[in-house]
């Protein structure tokens, strides 16, 4: 239903309606999660949030911008403390017009002198509106209007300023006859004798709000039995508001701590919810690529060979310039938004006390096989997710390499392996369809052929160096093949290292594919390794592996 009808059923009601004042979105919306089936947008609140005095100081195109917050941000009518309509019928006409366009389902406007003041501030010596030039500002607002539906109502301000009943009475006859679809009767007085007097003399041809700021006490079942059709809470959010606010700031400055305020203000969650932010998440799912977040993996659980270095603490925990490399390792990761990181660890994993990581615990790491590690994290294997070895470091454009590459599961190959000083180490060795190329702008992966553990071969292409990305569809071939493996033959399973699992899936006609890079990267596997990538960061030279 249209938010013009709503209200307009709402004032029209044998039953009596209660708006409720806001002032902007977030209190609008409040007002409706209450359970209030209308909200009046006061003038005097609206101008107090935007700190400026209730004088049309806020000119009416600042107050429609923020109508529009309000309107957009809740499901029930509004009806508009539109002063005076802003200045004259013209005014009044154009007003009329972009509230509609704006879905506000009506106005009040005053019998006063354009500009206005607050009812409440000297209101006997302000003056009253020609009650002729009145009329024709509500037939012009009525005109104006598309929408059979939007609300006019005349607010009359004859008992603010001290004119008496008979002046009150006189003026909503002629503004009923006007047009006004209902009448907003107003008083000052700190009881509801002059509200009574009114209705008794009123012919209830058309409805009468009211505003019961300074006469509170009055019970609501009395304004029912004398007829009042809708009761205004006119500032109470904003007062309220203000109330908290400067309870809080006066606290906060008096402790300089937030310490003592958590428990009287809401969450962050709780503000967010009001902003309607699940909605826009929504959204992003409905109209933006979906890219999913990337998780890591860090194999961290062995001890390594690195003498009386590990003997309290793991190698993942080593110092490579002062910093352990696992530390590097998630600094890394987070400088490309990988915030979701688990390690699979081990040995001396008490030692492992790093913000910003999981562990997941291999309780067998001295008797199983770094495969078997892989498998522990299996459950991480949900979406796109890099596999880094806990014992290596590397260049950030490394990382963003095999971050860009698409395809489901990538390795990083280093083409330089053979060139380095350690040469007759074993090395994970990879032979692919096409050799690397060191030409400007030239493909830089290329389809896995075969991987194997050797000291020499001098016909392969590089060597891997430890760190791996699968994406979603590749995420879920391991977590298959890891448990198809597993289940084969679980004995031989735990004896595995992930070049044995590579070629396993290589021989399942499973696509891998290389991505080159030239060094950039080393890793720890003893003590002159140690020794060397310290004097590395040492002399301030690239990481390059040797």
């Amino acid at each position: 239903m249209k938010k013009s009808k709503l209200l307009k059923q709402l004032i029209q009601s044998k039953k009596i309606a209660f708006l409720m004042e806001a002032h902007n979105g977030v209190s609008a919306k409040i007002a409706e999660e209450a359970g209030f089936k209308g909200i009046w947008a006061s003038g005097l609140s609206i101008s107090a949030a935007l700190g400026v005095r209730d004088n049309n100081e806020a000119s009416w195109t600042q107050i429609l911008e923020v109508l529009e917050f309000m309107s957009d941000n809740t499901r029930i009518p509004i009806l508009l403390d539109g002063d005076t309509g802003f200045g004259n019928f013209n005014n009044m006409r154009r007003l009329v017009r972009k509230l509609e366009q704006r879905h506000i389902a009506g106005v009040c406007i005053e019998d006063k002198i354009f500009p206005k003041t607050n009812s409440f501030i000297s209101g006997e010596q302000q003056p009253l509106a020609d009650i002729e030039e009145f009329c024709g500002k509500i037939k012009a607002g009525k005109d104006a209007q598309t929408d059979k539906d939007f609300v006019v109502v005349a607010r009359v301000e004859a008992l603010i300023a001290g004119w008496g009943i008979d002046e009150a009475i006189k003026r909503a006859k002629a503004y009923a006859q006007a047009g006004a679809d209902a009448l907003l009767i107003h008083s000052r007085k700190s009881d509801a004798t002059e509200i009574e007097g009114f209705m008794k003399q009123w012919d209830k041809r058309k409805p009468i709000v009211i505003v019961p700021t300074t006469y509170y006490e009055t019970p609501v079942r009395n304004f029912q039995r004398i007829g009042v059709s809708t009761i205004i809470w006119a500032n109470h959010l904003l007062r309220a508001s203000v109330a908290a606010m400067q309870e809080t700031a006066k606290q906060i400055y008096r402790e300089q701590s937030v310490k003592n305020v958590q428990q009287k203000i809401v969450s962050v969650k709780e503000v967010f919810r009001l902003q309607n932010t699940h909605e826009l998440k929504k959204a992003e799912q409905v109209y933006l690529p979906q890219s999913q977040e990337v998780k890591a993996v860090i194999l961290a659980a062995s001890r390594g060979n690195v003498g009386k270095f590990t003997k309290t603490k793991p190698k993942c925990m080593l110092e490579i310039n002062k910093k352990p490399i696992l530390s590097t390792l998630v600094t890394t990761m987070n400088e490309y938004n990988i915030k979701n990181i688990h390690a699979v660890v081990g040995y001396k994993k008490k030692v492992i006390t790093l913000p910003n990581i999981e562990l997941i615990d291999n309780p067998y790491y001295a008797s199983r096989n770094v495969l078997y590690s892989l498998y522990l994290a299996k459950e991480q294997f949900d979406g796109p997710t890099v596999v880094s070895y806990g014992d290596i470091l590397f260049s950030k454009h490394v990382l963003q390499d095999l971050l860009d590459t698409t395809e489901d599961i990538v390795l990083t190959v280093d083409t330089s392996w053979i060139q380095g000083a350690k040469e007759n180490r074993e090395k994970d060795v990879v032979t692919c369809q096409q050799s690397p190329s060191y030409e400007y702008l030239s493909k830089n992966t290329s389809s896995i052929k075969k991987i194997e553990t050797l000291t020499d071969s001098k016909g392969a292409h590089g060597e891997w160096i430890g760190l791996m990305k699968v994406s979603s569809k590749g995420a879920s071939i391991l977590k298959k093949e890891l448990e198809n493996l597993k289940r084969k033959d679980s004995r031989k399973f735990y004896k595995l290292n992930i070049i044995d699992f590579f070629a396993y899936l290589l021989s399942k006609k499973i696509k891998i594919t290389a991505v080159y890079h030239t060094g950039n990267w080393l890793d720890i596997d003893g003590v002159e390794d140690l020794v060397y990538a310290n004097k590395t960061f040492k002399n301030k030279r690239k990481i390059i592996r040797q």
